[in-house]
């Protein structure tokens, strides 16, 4: 196996498309930070406020080494440079306020109003400031009956609509096997917070990115709303399938494994069928077009099975590929970090890691031809850059970070 490697890039500007852009990160777990990440892979240089002594959940969330390091901190961290800051104190907030004025952007993911407590609204940072823009993400927006609730991604998934489609009909309603709720919200803030700085270029003003994350859920849900208002028609589980699209499904292969096969349009199942040896089934007005194959959706579900667990993995994919039947294994980590595709564009890396040495993780996406995203380094230590940022970004001197240390401000 034969990864990328990418050195940690502790020192200079990054070369991606925001490079020249400051992010002050504050919040905590994962929609704001995970926003906080794509801008940081972006190239802007992103300043995470936490916690003193605490930090971020997140690096103790997902699994752990025994030396204590979360894997999945490595990720959400990365590109980050971490700040400790109690925001709870009257010079915390001072501290925070002095960053927040070289800034950019501001993104935080803090229950509504916690950031008028603290005395850090809106209206009291661009006072001097109307250039920032400030991007929040929560359960349910800034706004309405709700609005004051916790938000957690789980609850963003509910409410939006997706829980109530995921999974076999024979069971309950079921979750994805990662946070999709939230990183939805933070790709939606990351998004707004694009637009933002673009309209910004024309009226030199700021404003606020508002991301709620059972909107971002039902922003991806299709037709689902006007499907029930026009038609009546309720979507439920299904599955490994869509209803009435066929043939698509993951289907079982000689040696144990599964594929997927996608073969839903006229002339792709004709190529299907001629790579079973059944071509007749193109013709065949039972399964001749999208609505009959739709029709008969597992009756022809069973006729494929039957004939991908006449062949192991390796040689379906490559048939059907001969074909040009889209075909795909259904991947693990361990397919990934060996797969020529995965190999050629880098899609996997390996950067340095002070505590493991190196360490693979997904690369920065997406790809951009001149100014490229990156991933400089992995999630530091809690409090890594407090020092250097306070000075070189807030002007404080030795002395009064030390002041501010031994008080608990940072």
């Amino acid at each position: 196996m034969t990864q990328s490697t990418v050195q940690p890039e502790t020192e200079g500007p990054a070369a991606g498309p925001l490079s020249g852009l400051r992010v002050i990160e504050m919040g905590q777990l994962l929609a704001g930070p995970f926003c906080g990440q794509i801008l940081g892979d972006l190239g802007a240089e992103v300043i995470k406020l936490e916690q003193p002594g605490k930090g971020d959940p997140m690096r103790e969330w997902g699994r752990s080494l025994p030396e204590g390091e979360s894997l999945w901190w490595s990720v959400v961290g990365r590109n980050k440079k971490s700040v400790t800051v109690n925001l709870r104190t009257a010079q915390g907030q001072s501290v925070a306020k002095r960053l927040i004025a070289g800034a950019d952007i501001v993104v935080e993911n803090f229950r509504p109003g916690t950031l008028e407590r603290w005395g850090l609204s809106y209206e009291e940072v661009t006072a001097e400031h109307p250039e920032l823009i400030l991007t929040r993400v929560s359960g349910f927006g800034q706004t309405g009956p709700y609005s004051n609730r916790a938000g957690y991604g789980s609850i963003g998934e509910a409410m939006g609509g997706l829980r109530y489609v995921v999974g076999d009909p024979s069971t309950p309603p079921s979750r994805m096997g990662i946070s999709i709720g939230d990183t939805l919200a933070a790709l939606f803030a990351a998004i707004g917070t694009l637009g933002a700085v673009y309209e910004r270029t024309r009226s030199g003003r700021g404003q606020v990115v508002d991301s709620a994350i059972y909107e971002a859920v039902l922003g991806i849900m299709e037709s689902i709303v006007p499907e029930w208002v026009i038609s009546n028609h309720q979507r439920e589980r299904s599955g490994a399938i869509l209803p009435n699209v066929a043939p698509s499904n993951v289907y079982p292969t000689a040696d144990g494994g599964w594929v997927l096969i996608a073969a839903n349009q006229d002339t792709v199942f004709t190529r299907l069928a001629t790579a079973m040896g059944q071509p007749e089934l193109a013709t065949d007005p039972r399964y001749s077009s999208h609505h009959a194959r739709g029709e008969r959706q597992q009756e022809l579900d069973d006729l494929i099975a039957e004939f991908t667990l006449t062949q192991g993995s390796k040689a379906l994919e490559d048939l059907l590929l001969e074909h040009a039947v889209p075909v795909g294994k259904i991947y693990r980590p361990v397919d990934m970090l060996d797969d020529a595709q995965f190999r050629a564009r880098n899609s996997i890396i390996e950067t340095a890691h002070p505590t493991f040495g190196t360490i693979s993780m997904q690369n920065a996406f997406p790809r951009l031809s001149r100014t490229d995203s990156s991933v400089r380094w992995p999630g530091p230590r809690l409090g890594e850059h407090t020092d250097t940022v306070l000075a070189d970004v807030a002007g404080y001197t030795t002395d009064d970070i030390e002041t501010l240390r031994r008080e608990g401000d940072v």
